[in-house]
């Protein structure tokens, strides 16, 4: 028998010690997902356990399957590209050390692939772990808002939430994953019977709005109104539509409430009334944001091997802001072109999923929506270290791949998705 045939994932009805290990390799999982919103200092024990927790399950018997070959090719062609540019960089330490850090992430997004691939119903250990984390991470951070304890102002940055991360801009989007997972339960289940979701559900969405991350709130708008679509449009009985309508129309309500609410405090409403602008000033000046976007690509055109690891603070006062041309900057041509077509390819690759009857398409549906909406956000905002996006694009192929390998099985019975 394989070192697999105990460990999480493989089941061996006789052997005693076998639930016991799959419950180990359970909880290791699920305090995985956890960690991921504790990253206010690096390295973060999100990076030091997920060192530790991928060695341990690959030496155990982790696949690493063609079905989500793609996302391997295309990760480690985009370090390559990295790898390349870094005898252009100013600092070869620093450089090396970015592309390192780089190269992990783009393996702890290939775990979770292999994680879900092998066993998909595991997603229900990694939305249980997630949303426990955000939902602490929420109220941390508005704690610190709010001053609810001494020293609370450590986890504020700029007079706006930041709960455990460094800043306010990540904070926000990690929010939205769990908080649409909630949504969408209340929207396909009665929302009399899951009322109790109502509380992580408040606190989620208050933790986006004090990070007064306009990335956020546009990341948790278009979540929304992507996961509304799929539950209308998929939605067979009349009734039911009509029943989601007037859930849609109470929760504008309930948004227009809350922000009023919010609002009534005299320093959310400055904060809010200057982050509200669609333009800011560090946006729209000679080098701000959007200048340098078109500086940059022009930049990129004469230099194939980009920039050099952070070189782009050389010639420019500010980062990129935009992972597509931090990408080309940072990673080459050869990373910034692999980037796109692993963005495009994962979305095509899910859209399928969103229609088929499956026990874990609520999840697949919910993953989409954030996934493309970080998408989005990637122009205005650089998300290429950010630790959850890489979580996104492996917990997009591991359910790529388990659709793939159960698509395979000739005499398998068909899986019924719940309600």
């Amino acid at each position: 028998m394989s070192a697999a045939a105990g460990y999480p994932g493989a089941y061996a009805p006789h052997a005693p010690i076998g639930l016991p290990v799959r419950s180990l390799g359970n909880g290791a999982l699920w305090l995985a997902a956890f960690l991921s919103g504790f990253v206010i200092e690096e390295p973060a024990p999100y990076e030091l356990y997920m060192a530790l927790l991928t060695v341990v399950w690959l030496a155990c018997g982790l696949k690493l399957r063609r079905e989500f070959g793609p996302l391997i090719i295309c990760l480690m062609l985009y370090i390559t590209g990295g790898i390349a540019s870094i005898p252009i960089a100013k600092d070869f330490g620093d450089a090396s050390m970015y592309m390192a850090v780089s190269g992990f992430l783009a393996i702890t997004a290939i775990f979770y692939a292999a994680i879900l691939a092998e066993k998909p119903e595991r997603f229900r250990i990694i939305q249980n772990g997630y949303t426990v984390s955000a939902v602490l991470v929420s109220l941390v951070g508005i704690a610190g808002y709010f001053q609810l304890f001494p020293g609370a102002e450590y986890f504020t940055l700029y007079d706006r939430a930041r709960g455990t991360f460094k800043d306010p801009n990540v904070f926000g989007p990690f929010l939205v994953l769990p908080t649409l997972l909630i949504i969408q339960k209340l929207l396909r289940d009665s929302v009399l019977k899951n009322a109790f979701l109502l509380v992580p559900l408040t606190v989620l969405l208050l933790g986006i709005f004090l990070s007064f991350s306009r990335g956020a709130w546009g990341v948790l708008f278009a979540g929304v109104l992507v996961i509304y679509f799929l539950a209308l449009v998929t939605e067979r009985s009349n009734r039911r539509r009509v029943r989601l309508i007037m859930l849609g129309f109470a929760g504008v309500l309930a948004v227009f409430a809350l922000l009023t609410a919010a609002l009534s405090i005299d320093t959310v409403a400055q904060m809010f009334e200057q982050r509200a602008r669609l333009v800011q000033d560090y946006d729209s000046a000679r080098l701000g944001r959007f200048a340098r976007y078109a500086l940059g690509f022009q930049l990129v055109m004469e230099h194939p091997l980009g920039l050099g690891t952070l070189g782009f603070r050389n010639y420019f006062p500010e980062d990129t802001h935009n992972v597509y041309l931090k990408s080309f900057t940072t990673y080459g041509w050869l990373g910034g072109v692999t980037y796109i077509v692993l963005a495009l390819w994962t979305l095509s690759a899910m859209v399928p999923l969103l229609f088929k009857s499956r026990p874990w398409t609520g999840f697949t549906q919910c993953v989409f929506a954030v996934f493309v909406a970080h998408l989005i956000l990637s122009v205005i905002i650089d998300t290429d270290r950010w630790r959850h996006m890489y979580m996104l694009y492996g917990l997009a192929w591991g359910l790529i791949a388990a659709d793939r390998l159960e698509a395979r099985r000739p005499h398998a019975a068909p899986v019924i998705a719940k309600a």
